[in-house]
């Protein structure tokens, strides 16, 4: 589905009805069949009503989980790592815990700011929040870890951001920066879960640690199948922290929820993710950034496609515009020929696909295919794909030279799971 404010209220009464509906009948169907006729488990014992139900109950997130963590709030001067995603229901964490008389004192935002419409890479100004007068402080560009004078006068910070799920999503490094700077100033860090939508597989090469960067500061697959709560815990557990400091870290997790459950986000994660099957598309696609591909950074579908001038001729063409969220992108007013995956609703990712890769540069043959090659082994984390699609090696090839290392991830990941 398409992300707005407007479909967002209306998609969420329908869902909610609906697990009504269904745990009502649920509930009709067992009592009228009897306790002695409940489902048993193989040694035996009943699976009890509450716990098939529980499985019917929509996804909440941890901010919802108000109980868990307002006592920990309580008395305290409070910070707020948040943006646009930060919501409970549709009213953001900053208006709530203000609403409920918690002293939050300031805002931190990440990349695209706290109001989440600045551009990829887009310079975010440090500046105030025009509803509630607290000061906000961009955690992007030349400032990506709070100093130790902007965490003065604060007794806990509250980090609540949608992710999802891929490495070179710069969330997660905010993240990171976040613990280090609280762990050095001795504040604690909660984390309000959310869940993954990418969180049902994990797959891509693992970065290369000579290639860190902040769209890839950890040795972890392209989609590493985590919530950002337990990435935060992989963070601390592993001692990725600089000198070898450990935050001080809560996670609220999430209800009704595992990593196989399907999830619609609310609202836009930034600003050219509008869709869930660009959210879906996105691990894959993003590699085309590095390229002279678009994925349609300018149109009305954004990571739903991506074509090239110089492709063969389709049925399929878009021409990219300048516009929010999107200024001067690539291939501005040229009709490129391509593919359209936005139609696509039930799209469920299941690994990295590589085709998009090899089809252009494929397409492309005898023709420049990627132009920024720093950027593309940050992303890529290594500078071993670049090689083998200059070389022609086979998907097959590609998959097999990551393998090792990504089964080695898959034990370390095991560690920090809270969901099934």
């Amino acid at each position: 589905m398409k992300y707005s404010n407007a479909n967002f209220s209306g998609t969420f009464r329908l869902k909610y009805t609906k697990v009504l509906c269904l745990k009502s009948i649920f509930i009709f169907l067992i009592a009228s069949c009897g306790y002695s006729n409940a489902p048993q488990h193989d040694e035996g014992r009943p699976v009890f009503v509450n716990d098939q139900i529980e499985r019917l109950l929509p996804v909440s997130v941890g901010a919802e989980q108000t109980t868990n963590y307002l006592p920990m709030l309580e008395g305290k001067k409070v910070g707020i790592v948040g943006n646009q995603s930060s919501l409970i229901g549709e009213t953001h964490l900053v208006d709530s815990l203000l609403s409920l008389n918690i002293d939050v004192i300031k805002v931190f935002s990440p990349e695209h700011g706290f109001r989440g419409d600045a551009d990829a890479g887009e310079h975010v100004s440090s500046e105030r929040d025009q509803k509630t007068g607290l000061p906000i402080v961009s955690l992007y560009g030349k400032n990506k870890k709070p100093t130790q004078d902007q965490l003065k006068g604060l007794d806990i910070v509250v980090f609540d951001i949608q992710d999802v799920g891929v490495r070179f999503y710069t969330y997660i490094s905010t993240l990171h920066y976040v613990m280090e700077a609280c762990a050095e100033a001795n504040i604690p860090v909660i984390v309000l879960d959310r869940p993954n939508p990418n969180g049902h597989y994990v797959d891509g090469p693992v970065l290369d640690m000579k290639y860190t960067s902040f769209v890839g500061m950890h040795p972890v697959p392209i989609v590493y199948g985590m919530t950002i709560g337990e990435y935060g815990k992989m963070i601390n557990g592993e001692g990725w922290l600089e000198n070898d400091l450990n935050c001080d870290l809560t996670v609220i997790p999430c209800k009704n929820y595992d990593h196989n459950t399907p999830y619609s986000l609310p609202v836009p994660p930034s600003p050219n993710l509008r869709s869930d099957v660009s959210i879906q598309l996105y691990p894959s696609l993003c590699l085309l950034e590095a390229t002279t591909v678009s994925v349609g950074r300018g149109t009305d579908g954004p990571f739903e496609r991506y074509g090239h001038p110089d492709f063969p001729e389709m049925d399929f063409s878009f021409t990219p515009k300048s516009g929010p969220g999107s200024k001067n992108p690539k291939h501005e007013g040229e009709k490129c020929y391509g593919y359209n995956m936005g139609d696509q609703e039930d799209r469920r990712e299941t690994r990295f696909e590589l085709n998009f890769l090899l089809n252009s540069n494929k397409l492309l043959k005898g023709k420049t295919f990627v132009d920024r090659t720093r950027m593309f082994n940050l992303l890529a984390g290594n500078d071993v794909l670049i090689q083998q699609l200059e070389n022609g090696a086979s998907e097959e090839e590609i998959r097999a030279s990551w393998q090792e290392k990504l089964d080695a991830f898959r034990l370390i990941r095991e560690k920090y799971l809270v969901y099934e």
